[in-house]
């Protein structure tokens, strides 16, 4: 490819200086595509647009995964498109599969990085977005009506529509998808989030089981919900200290749904410290 200002490939060979040094100065994706890869063809480019946008407040760097079968295995990539954030020479965030780019914006915005101006001397404009489930799930049905022959955006729908707890559809689609995305990891992961946004049908809103909490602090069937809703949102700290608190108060209910809970979300979260410190918890609770 042609390598533009804040654009480059990357590989094995210098990875370490020209990703990781750099990062301690400037934050760099590292965009995991392939060349058969269909979703890679939209995110790629839209990635490039926004660096450039961004005129250097982050850099990209590509990894061929085709060509760079040990960086890929480095990384752990079991699919493309994957991106990871790398800021002061580590990874502190990532996100499989081709977002809108109202969520890749977010996703920026979230990680303080914001585009910067061309004039020296004039402070970047630092843009709030936030996007609610129901606008990120416009997106995806938007992302899905223009481009209808791209079955891999359905699995961008299918977690949006887990996310705004739209369960049925969400199962609809994925008992429509293509077998050789049905044993996509995000579709497995998508199946595993199924169970618990089928909790959630006709379950109260956050606000109204905070209240029901505030009320009766053993309201467990209220914590349980809580914590769901907040696994679903992405809040995976606050939903797991849930489901530990609900063992705490009560291994009985509903035949331990703390634990059982706890177990079904270590399938659905990324951060590998917050597992392994919440499995310890729970085996004291345990033993």
């Amino acid at each position: 490819m042609t390598e533009q200002a804040y654009v480059f490939d990357a590989g094995v060979e210098g990875f370490e200086t020209t990703v990781l040094a750099k990062s301690k100065e400037t934050p760099v994706l590292v965009d995991f595509w392939a060349t058969w890869c269909e979703p890679c063809k939209t995110l790629g480019p839209m990635l490039e647009k926004l660096a450039e946008e961004f005129n250097g407040g982050f850099l990209l760097a590509k990894v061929d995964v085709d060509k760079e079968h040990q960086l890929a295995g480095y990384f752990q990539i079991r699919s493309v498109p994957t991106v990871m954030l790398v800021k002061d020479g580590q990874i502190v965030d990532g996100f499989p599969g081709a977002l809108p780019e109202g969520q890749v914006r977010q996703f920026l915005t979230h990680h303080g990085i914001a585009p910067r101006e061309a004039v020296a001397g004039v402070e970047p404009e630092v843009v709030e977005l936030t996007l609610s489930p129901e606008d990120q799930l416009q997106a995806a049905r938007d992302a899905v009506a223009n481009a209808p022959d791209n079955a891999e955006l359905k699995l961008d729908l299918i977690a949006a529509l887990l996310q705004a707890g739209i369960a049925d559809e969400a199962e609809q689609e994925l008992d429509a998808l293509p077998a050789n995305l049905a044993t996509d990891d995000r579709a497995k992961r998508a199946r595993s989030q199924l169970e618990f946004a089928k909790a959630l049908r006709d379950a109260p809103a956050e606000q109204a089981l905070m209240a029901a909490l505030a009320s009766d602090e053993n309201n467990h069937r209220a914590r349980y919900l809580l914590g769901v809703r907040r696994l679903i949102a992405g809040d995976h700290a606050a939903a797991v200290e849930g489901f530990l608190e609900l063992m705490r108060r009560d291994r009985k209910f509903d035949e331990d749904r703390g634990r059982k809970s706890l177990i079904a979300a270590f399938a659905l979260i990324d951060d590998a410290d917050l597992v392994s410190r919440t499995r310890r918890q729970m085996a004291a609770l345990i033993f």
